[in-house]
């Protein structure tokens, strides 16, 4: 398919590109236009006043499948990224059963294969059933395709054997993605370790539950020389650390979410589970630090931590709910409104940490419109304005705590491979 998208603001954190122009795509590749290319292509598309991108990558989302499809699967999480911008993904392994073997990463990739309009990683456990006593067969599972290591949805407590998983990535140059929490210092806490849980008479978590996680890994990063990439920061010693890990030379990259940078505890609404996340939201000190810190590029990349449940999971008590919510359908949007109108971050910066440097961190082909690479590519429209609703997501999840918020920034279309997977204008 030849396609022509023309007059957009071609933004390439790859060449450094930043220019109102037109962008050619054809056979799955971006290539250079040829004099007719408006008369030959098969589609055109004007991109007036739009960002033309390389197509976003997640490097942090929850698909619940194989165990939980009731929740998600990769056929409805990965039409969500297509909405929401996205051309790959990378599926946490925290499934039932977990990912924790090569034959169940081979399931995964065979269903995407099948049914995925984009592209879907899956990441391997670090401990088999994530019971955090015995390694995972990592060669076996790098075999199978995966691009990285994590035990999201908590850390492995055992710094031993977690030192010797770091080895084995290091090894094979995968990076390990690092939920930070120490769990006998949060058990049973549902939010935020502060005033307001004070008021709402709920069990806090506090800072340091992912402060003293984030400082042994690092620490653990250092000593085997393993490419560690922390997840979901939350704090401002969060920051601090990562910031004093990269002066000192080290292979530590860090993720932020759209909801941390966004929200507060004072923004809760009390018995409002949609609000009920883990990390959990902080203080304005801690969202100051957050933002300064994807500023200054202390912070690599924006990743949703997309965490679907259903209605009636969410339904119950601030303690007994479970933890997350859905993003892939609205980070976009809360990063437009929330970095890039405010000139906290540039467009350019904005695509480097959503799709340049997640591609660089995995060592993916991906994150650059230069010519002959994938024709991956998102338009987004920064200044159309709307209200979010949950009942419009794709995603089988409408966890939300941002339902009905107004927002400004309008995936217009995705583009994997040469083929347009969304489109707002499609039935």
């Amino acid at each position: 398919m030849k396609i022509l998208i023309k007059n957009g603001r071609i933004i390439d954190p790859d060449t450094k590109r930043d220019e109102v122009a037109d962008l050619y795509l054809e056979d799955g590749l971006i290539k250079k236009a040829p004099k007719a290319a408006k008369s030959t292509a098969d589609k055109v598309i004007d991109a007036t006043g739009c960002y033309v991108m390389p197509g976003l990558i997640d490097m942090h989302v929850h698909l619940r499948d194989p165990g939980l499809t009731h929740k998600e699967d990769v056929e409805s999480g990965s039409k969500a990224a297509a909405k929401g911008g996205f051309t790959t993904i990378v599926a946490m392994p925290n499934t039932k059963p977990v990912i924790d073997e090569p034959t169940r990463v081979q399931y995964v990739m065979n269903k995407a294969a099948s049914c995925a309009p984009i592209h879907v990683l899956q990441a391997g456990a670090i401990t088999k059933g994530q019971a955090g006593e015995e390694l995972t067969d990592i060669k076996g599972m790098i075999d199978a395709g995966i691009p990285a290591i994590s035990e999201d949805g908590k850390s492995v407590m055992n710094a031993r054997l977690y030192r010797d998983a770091m080895k084995t990535a290091a090894k094979y140059d995968i990076p390990v993605l690092a939920h930070c929490e120490d769990s006998n210092m949060a058990a049973g806490g549902c939010m935020n370790d502060d005033e307001v849980a004070e008021k709402f008479q709920l069990p806090g978590i506090s800072n340091a539950v992912e402060d003293v996680i984030v400082a042994r890994d690092i620490f653990l990063s250092f000593e085997t020389g393993c490419r560690l990439h922390l997840c979901h920061c939350s704090t401002q010693r969060s920051e601090m650390m990562v910031k004093d890990a990269k002066k000192k030379g080290g292979k530590v990259t860090a993720e932020v979410c759209p909801h941390h940078f966004t929200l507060t505890s004072e923004d809760m609404v009390k018995g409002d589970t949609n609000y009920k996340m883990n990390p959990p939201l902080r203080t304005k000190k801690d969202v100051e630090a957050l933002k300064r810190g994807l500023k200054e590029d202390t912070f690599d990349v924006i990743s949703t931590d997309h965490a679907p449940h259903t209605r009636e999971e969410k339904a119950a008590s601030m303690t007994k709910a479970p933890f997350g919510i859905v993003g892939l359908e609205t980070c976009v949007s809360l990063v437009i409104s929330e970095l890039v109108k405010p000139g906290i971050i540039t467009p350019m910066q904005m695509a480097e940490k959503m799709s340049y440097n997640p591609a660089r961190i995995l060592k993916v082909n991906g994150g650059s419109l230069k010519e002959g690479k994938p024709a991956d590519v998102v338009i987004i429209d920064p200044d159309k304005t709307y209200v979010i609703d949950s009942k419009s997501f794709v995603s089988k999840g409408k966890n939300t705590p941002f339902d009905g918020r107004k927002v400004s920034g309008e995936v217009v279309a995705t583009i994997c491979d040469g083929k347009i997977v969304y489109s707002k204008d499609q039935k």
